[in-house]
């Protein structure tokens, strides 16, 4: 069926959400309806996440359905009593979220599965906590995470909380693509389920919860009572989630010496001022800045509106604040965290913290320190999670730390995403530690540049949108695949990994080895000089993106390293 055919469907649908009518019928490019209709939503391990509005490759309240049958068709193929344990659902502050989450409760409805829904908006992380704290299972968690205003997305947990699996999200995409008539999905009365037990509306009671296992993340509570009060931070929930909970952790800790952002501080999907609500980008801290200055701060901290990522800035002697980066501010984490349990004398001898192989090998000079291990895994913070389950399994690890340079991190594993609200809470520790040391993070992470040398990464991104992107996309693969640069900056390449062929080649001694990893679509190039350079395609919108990471005596000497490296880089990708 060609996308013409499909658009005349959904305008001849008598039945269609009046919104979307209004919006189809308003639209006249050509080209943006061809791009809502030609496919449908690229549905993967991730769930789903895309710009709203009428099409099969657009979010709404259809797509959503369409989803949530997968979920239930997958919940009948399992059996037993899965139907019966349910699964939770939360959501956050975008446009429709509330509306989405309740539409997938009444299509599992239906079905004759429980939910358990959140009375109002949650973080993703408290999500991923209510399905091992209710023991459902799965969890759909409705977010476009840190993207811009006009997305959303849906993501779907698994049993342990994590992501789903691999295998059974194969099999769940299956199902969705299965489905091929969005408009017949059966719905239940959300009145009806409610009387019927088969939705129960949830708040507080997983709120305390989710509270009760926060105080686990405090090392060391002496902190926030001796210096807690000397410490002055800014805190933006940008528009998002993390306020409700985050305000409750940071007193529960004994942190409440904090001016909140106000144009920021109520959740808005329409995020006024913030093109890009992402804590990673220097623009989500313009608004905390100036009340920084104002208020004469010491910490600028920001999550995204989701609350799994959590990003900071330092005040400088000038007065004006430094942004730390994701691998930074994950280096700074671990090493407090080890360094606080050895004066304590209780760090497990078999304590290992784990990162995603685009991660900064600065934290892994960090461990190695301590004498802990560093477990690299695929990107995407399910494989973190993965190797929690695998250590409470095998009983052979004990998990301290994991993060991404995306700026997640998890620091206790009774959730198993990315937590800013954990981090929220441990990072105002490890500023009163320092304070306490009559420094502040960024006088910690330079003394950890000192001891292991200066780190310097940077993250490029192409994007390749439209009908012919994944075609470009796979061609830039395949040409690094297959005439890799053999050298950059001078330096040679000494080693290639391949986690789609699963093969690690050492061109030093021409041997290859497994990887023995699952099997993803990155490469990882290794110099002479332990620079190294990743190429990957996003998981969640059309863009190829490359990881460099350099490592030198001096800030001057790594910045200058990283930029030639870029030149090279970007002359072999234009070449």
């Amino acid at each position: 069926m060609d996308w013409k055919t499909t658009y005349q469907t959904w305008r001849d649908y008598a039945d269609l959400d009046a919104t979307l009518r209004d919006e189809l019928l308003a639209t006249t490019d050509e080209e943006a309806l061809e791009d809502a209709f030609y496919q449908p939503m690229s549905f993967g391990t991730a769930g789903m996440r895309g710009v709203m509005g009428p099409g099969i490759n657009r979010m709404n309240i259809y797509t959503v359905r369409q989803a949530t049958a997968g979920l239930a068709a997958l919940m009948e193929h399992v059996g037993g009593d899965v139907k019966d344990r349910g699964v939770a659902i939360s959501y956050d502050s975008r446009n429709n979220s509330s509306l989405f989450a309740h539409e997938a409760a009444r299509v599992l409805g239906a079905q004759g599965i429980k939910t358990y829904i959140f009375e109002s908006l949650r973080p993703t992380p408290e999500l991923s906590f209510a399905v091992r704290h209710l023991h459902t299972y799965a969890g759909i968690m409705i977010t476009a995470s840190h993207n811009p205003r006009e997305y959303n997305g849906y993501k779907i947990y698994g049993e342990d909380g994590g992501q789903m699996p691999p295998k059974e999200s194969d099999l769940m995409t299956s199902y969705v693509r299965a489905i091929k008539d969005l408009f017949a999905i059966e719905l239940a009365d959300e009145a009806q389920l409610q009387a019927q037990g088969l939705e129960v509306v949830i708040g507080e009671d997983v709120d305390q919860a989710y509270l009760e296992n926060l105080k686990t993340v405090t090392v060391n509570a002496d902190l926030a009572k001796e210096y807690g009060q000397d410490l002055k931070f800014v805190f933006t929930p940008l528009n998002g989630t993390g306020r409700m909970i985050g305000e409750r952790a940071l007193k529960q800790a004994g942190f409440t010496n904090y001016e909140l952002v106000a144009e920021e501080a109520m959740p808005n999907g329409d995020f006024p001022g913030l093109d890009h609500p992402n804590p990673e980008f220097p623009e989500a801290f313009v608004r905390a800045q100036a009340l920084g200055k104002q208020v004469d701060a010491d910490l600028l901290i920001a999550t995204d509106p989701d609350a799994d990522r959590l990003g900071c800035a330092v005040r400088q002697a000038d007065g004006e604040y430094q942004l730390l980066t994701g691998n930074q501010i994950g280096t700074v984490l671990l090493n407090y965290i080890l360094e606080a349990h050895r004066q304590a004398d209780d760090l497990p001898a078999n304590a290992t913290a784990v990162k995603s192989i685009v991660s900064t090998n600065f934290a892994t000079k960090v461990a190695q320190s301590y004498g802990v291990g560093m477990v690299n895994v695929l990107t995407g913070f399910k494989w973190i999670a993965d190797q929690i389950h695998q250590y409470e399994t095998k009983h052979n690890h004990t998990f301290m730390f994991g993060f991404e340079e995306s700026f997640g991190y998890l620091v206790k594993p009774f959730v198993r995403d990315k937590d800013a609200i954990q981090v929220l809470v441990l990072l105002a520790e490890v500023a009163a530690y320092y304070r306490s040391r009559d420094m502040n993070l960024y006088d910690g992470l330079q003394e950890l540049f000192a001891k292991y040398g200066y780190f310097a990464n940077k993250t490029l991104e192409e994007v390749h949108a439209g009908l012919e992107g994944p075609a470009k996309i796979q061609a830039i693969m395949t040409k690094f695949r297959e005439a890799a640069p053999t050298t950059l900056n001078g330096h040679q390449l000494v080693a290639v990994e391949d986690f789609q062929a699963g093969t690690h080649h050492d061109l030093t001694t021409d041997t290859t080895t497994d990887l023995n990893m699952p099997n993803s679509n990155v490469l990882r190039f290794t110099f002479d000089d332990e620079t190294w350079v990743a190429v990957r395609p996003s998981g969640t919108e059309p863009k190829v993106k490359y990881y460099l990471e350099v490592s030198a005596d001096t800030k001057e000497a790594a910045d200058q390293k990283l930029a030639a490296y870029i030149a090279d880089l970007q002359a072999y990708t234009k070449g």
